[in-house]
């Protein structure tokens, strides 16, 4: 693969700390890069060094000839004067950009619902955000520096993004590097994971769930002592791997290698005993609501539905941008009266949301951590252990010294930490999380997830994060068009009523519904699924082998002469070439179950 871009012993530092120490990395052509780290730790700089944009301490950052380098940071650097449509397609004439099937896409995957004359000023800060996307989109770059593209995105959004970066260059060409707290995202797009840490890059091969499978593999191979962040990992293999097939697909994932290492972890969490422990808490009762309707004006926003919210439920809502979540969330809370229809509480009902403003820590903004914590009970029970809020909020990722750190002076993925940890030591029995995934990175959503794990009450999440949904909760629901409805198939079925829904002009979500699944092609015959079978069965038997040539030939270069390298280098090449072909009956055996299916 053709050098792109890369950085040779790149050192930097600031007056308190030394965020990297001779850091050598390097993108080729085809590389699809995600960089995943403790928020901290550098992943933002990194990018900032590679394009160009922060001067590194020593070393040097190499580029090819006429590299054409695309970057989307976290700054906002629109023109406010500027028209939304002057943003995107600049002096470009209407004729040239419409006549572009891939601009006519990206504008309408990112910013559809705008004004396209509308001045950047006029806009919100999400909606510049998917102006700044689009107008780095529809240009051609060799390589591509994302830093959280899919904030303020929804899980539509985040899904035709996915789709874009997967089609924009051949398999071989053009280089993606992405900074993002979005595990479903990296999943789908990334071929390799950098891992950000203590002053180093560490590759990995694969997307997330291929990342999560190898670090606790690196965590045990070297015996690390880190015995609470192992469990947990281990715990979202676990998930990974009883999951759908397609969390997996796209990684060299290792199956047998997987299984071993889950083998005596147990699920995720008990539904059973959970809903048994909720309605104790709780009763039978909790929230319905009954033949419900919202109307501002003469918009209804949502109409007539009925959904009876039992114990120890824990739903998804799913629904576009301005589709009624909020007002939905709203009717839950108590802060929106419906226009028809009634609500029922039940008595015992303690409900408390976690929302986007901060709003419990606005009034504390002085007061240290340890005083808040002081202010609730001294234990809490997880996972049948009694834990002290210090240790509670050691697991939710602080350390002992931001017990004297003041509320307004914790980054914004702490405060989010803190919020959640008040509401939790408040004992809420029914909670809502209205984007809990906001400046968080993917080590504390794993231990968040972890977290709510052993939490026996109601639950109800809106999250642009499909990971998080899939992962905290057990079935989902959508608002398609002003109507409320059961997704059973969860994002994928949400995906496809949402297209459908566009492609009929808007019809009633269920017709949509019945028109795509007559519309699907006819299934494989017998003898098809049967010589799939025959070939899925021999794939896996020569993988089987191929991994054993692998192993044998580590042992050859382990008795090798350490000093001789051209030796030891066409060991390598035969390591290499036996790789290239597990990859390809990797590729295959994903086809084949994919058709079993």
């Amino acid at each position: 693969m053709a050098h792109l871009l890369g950085g040779e012993a790149l050192h930097l530092e600031y007056p308190t700390h030394t965020v990297f120490d001779s850091v050598t990395i390097g993108i080729s052509d085809g590389d699809r890069i995600g960089l995943v780290g403790r928020n901290g730790e550098g992943k933002s700089s990194l990018l900032g060094m590679l394009s160009g944009k922060i001067e590194p301490n020593s070393g040097r950052v190499t580029l090819r000839n006429g590299l054409r380098v695309g970057v989307l940071d976290q700054s906002d650097t629109l023109d406010p004067e500027a028209t939304v449509h002057y943003s995107v397609v600049g002096e470009m004439e209407d004729h040239e950009w419409a006549g572009e099937a891939r601009i006519r896409d990206i504008i309408s995957g990112l910013v559809a619902d705008l004004d396209w004359e509308a001045t950047v000023g006029t806009l919100s800060g999400g909606q510049r955000r998917r102006v700044a996307l689009a107008a780095l989109l529809v240009q051609d770059w060799d390589v591509i520096i994302l830093d959280e593209p899919t904030n303020h995105l929804d899980v539509e959004g985040i899904s035709w993004l996915a789709e874009h970066i997967n089609k924009r260059w051949s398999k071989n060409a053009g280089g993606l590097m992405v900074v993002t707290h979005d595990r479903w995202f990296l999943d789908a797009v990334c071929t390799t994971t950098w891992e950000v840490h203590d002053r180093i890059v560490e590759p990995f091969e694969g997307g997330y769930a291929a990342y999560v499978l190898q670090r606790v593999e690196r965590d045990r191979i070297a015996a690390v002592t880190e015995n609470k962040r192992q469990n947990m990992m281990k715990k979202e293999l676990a998930w990974l791997r009883r999951g759908a097939p397609a969390r997996t697909s796209k990684p060299k994932f290792r199956i047998e290698a997987a299984n071993q290492l889950i083998a005596d972890v147990p699920p995720a969490r008990n539904p059973l005993e959970l809903q048994k422990m909720a309605t104790s808490r709780l009763g039978k009762d909790v929230i319905d609501l009954l033949d419900t309707e919202v109307s501002f004006g003469s918009k209804q926003v949502l109409k007539p539905f009925t959904w009876r919210i039992g114990p120890g439920e824990r739903t998804g809502l799913l629904g576009a941008n301005g589709a009624g979540k909020s007002t939905l969330l709203g009717l839950i809370a108590g802060t929106v009266e419906p226009t028809g229809g009634k609500i029922k509480r039940g008595q015992t009902v303690k409900l408390a949301v976690l929302d986007q403003q901060f709003r419990e820590l606005e009034t504390i903004g002085q007061d240290k951590v340890r005083e808040v914590l002081a202010r609730y009970r001294t234990t809490f029970n997880v996972d049948g252990k009694d834990l002290t809020p210090a240790q509670l909020l050691e697991r939710l990722g602080f350390s002992s010294a931001h017990l004297s750190t003041k509320v307004s002076e914790l980054s914004g993925g702490q405060r989010r930490r803190l919020q959640l940890l008040m509401i939790l030591m408040d004992e809420p029995n029914v909670m809502i999380l209205d984007e809990p995934t906001n400046d968080v990175d993917t080590d504390m959503l794993a231990a968040l997830e972890d977290l709510l794990d052993s939490w026996p009450g109601t639950l109800i999440v809106v999250s642009h994060d499909r990971y998080l949904l899939e992962r905290v909760t057990d079935q989902q629901y959508a608002i398609l068009g002003g109507h409320f409805r059961h997704v059973p198939g969860g994002v994928d079925e949400y995906l496809k009523l949402r297209a459908a829904q566009g492609s009929t002009g808007g019809s009633n979500p269920s017709q949509s519904q019945s028109d795509t699944a007559t519309a699907k092609p006819a299934g494989p015959s017998g003898a098809e699924l049967r010589a799939a079978q025959k070939e899925l069965n021999a794939n896996e038997r020569k993988v089987s082998q191929l991994n054993e040539k692998i192993a044998k030939v580590h042992a050859k270069m382990a008795d090798h002469d350490q000093s001789d390298y051209e030796g030891l280098g066409k060991f390598t090449a035969e390591i290499d070439e036996y790789q290239a072909q597990i990859d390809e009956l990797e590729e295959r055996w994903l086809e084949l179950t994919e058709l079993l299916e």
